[in-house]
C-alpha cells in the first residue's frame, strides 16, 4: 500500500473495555479527535506495525481500523493490541505506533470464539512480517524517538 508506513500517536483512553473483558486481548484506544483526523486513504481492516507507551520500548503491534462490526460499533475506532505484556492501565499515556502493512478487511463474526482466534491468526500474521527486514527497520525510527517532546506538548 502506497501510503504505509503511516505515523500515528495520541493521548489513551478507555475504550468499550470488549478487548480485555470479553476476548483477553486488550486494546489502547485513541480518543476520537485523533480518530477524526485519521487519513481516509486508510481503508478499515486490520493492520500491523511497531508501538510505544511514553517514553517505554517499542514492541510489535496489530491494529484495527474501523467499525467491529462483531459489537456493531457506530462509531470508528483504531484500537491498537501491543503484542508484549504491559502494566494494565496505561490511560493518558502518549501511543505512537508506525502502522507498517495491511493483514485484511474488517469483517463480522459468528461467534465471539471465531473472532478471538481471528485475533490470533492476525497476530501470528503480523510477528511475520514485523521481522522481515523492511518492516523490521522501522522499530529503530527517530518517530520513537521524539516521545519527550509530544509529551511535553501534549501537558
Amino acid at each position: 500500500m502506497k501510503y504505509l508506513p503511516y505515523f500515528y500517536w495520541g493521548k489513551l483512553v478507555r475504550g468499550f473495555g470488549w478487548g480485555s473483558k470479553e476476548l483477553g486481548i486488550p486494546t489502547s484506544n485513541f480518543p476520537e479527535q485523533v480518530v477524526d483526523n485519521h487519513p481516509h486513504d486508510l481503508s478499515p481492516g486490520i493492520y500491523y506495525g511497531w508501538a510505544s507507551v511514553g517514553n517505554g520500548d517499542v514492541h510489535k503491534m496489530v491494529l484495527s481500523i474501523g467499525w467491529n462490526p462483531y459489537y456493531k460499533n457506530t462509531k470508528k475506532s483504531v484500537e491498537t493490541h501491543i503484542i508484549h505484556t504491559l502494566k494494565e492501565d496505561f490511560y493518558g499515556e502518549i501511543l505512537s505506533i508506525v502502522i507498517t502493512g495491511y493483514i485484511r478487511p474488517e469483517k463480522n463474526f459468528s461467534s465471539t470464539d471465531a473472532l478471538i482466534s481471528a485475533i490470533q491468526d492476525d497476530m501470528e500474521e503480523a510477528k511475520r512480517q514485523l521481522d522481515l527486514l523492511e518492516h523490521f527497520k522501522l522499530k529503530k525510527d527517530n518517530f520513537f524517538h521524539m516521545q519527550e517532546n509530544k509529551i511535553m506538548n501534549n501537558h
